[in-house]
């Protein structure tokens, strides 16, 4: 169950300023932000910063595991801590585990994605409630893919124009 939602920099800057907000996050706190038709997942590893596998959360090509400020990471959604009451794994040695993935790039919607790494950080086994929800209703499956497909393709078409304006 997630807690209530924790607001970043509200700078209007959240690309380039870490995340001002007045909340401690605790080390190791498993991380949620809304994207259009899903859940991206991290975990906080201190300092402002948060470890999540890329995936396909800022562009059309799948990003690895990578280490980020706060504001990257919530790319200006509200962000929500996900209690895992039966964590193996916690605070310091949580980060240990994210850490120890940083640069991997084998994100694989279905069965590695961003869920399932902060699952494994955590539990110690790769899951994703996300992928079960969308398995077990088919319609919200259909709905996250549409969502999926309409931000791949305009993140191509800013990609397109952006390489265009810069040729």
């Amino acid at each position: 169950m997630n807690t209530p939602l924790l607001q970043t920099s509200s700078t209007g800057d959240e690309a380039r300023q870490p995340a001002t907000s007045t909340i401690d996050l605790p080390i190791g706190a498993h991380l949620v932000t809304q994207r259009r038709g899903y859940e991206h997942h991290g975990i906080y590893v201190g300092n402002g910063r948060v470890v999540h596998y890329a995936g396909f959360a800022s562009s059309a090509h799948r990003g690895p595991v990578e280490e980020v400020e706060l504001a990257r990471f919530a790319a200006g959604q509200p962000l929500s801590i996900r209690s895992t009451p039966s964590a193996r794994y916690v605070g310091d040695e949580a980060v240990r585990r994210a850490r120890s993935r940083l640069g991997e790039n084998r994100y694989r919607l279905l069965t590695n994605n961003c869920e399932h790494f902060c699952a494994w950080c955590l539990l110690g086994e790769s899951r994703s409630e996300q992928v079960h929800g969308c398995l077990r209703h088919p319609s919200a499956g259909v709905l996250a893919l549409v969502c999926l497909v309409k931000v791949l393709v305009e993140s191509g078409a800013k990609g397109a124009h952006v390489a265009a304006q810069l040729a």
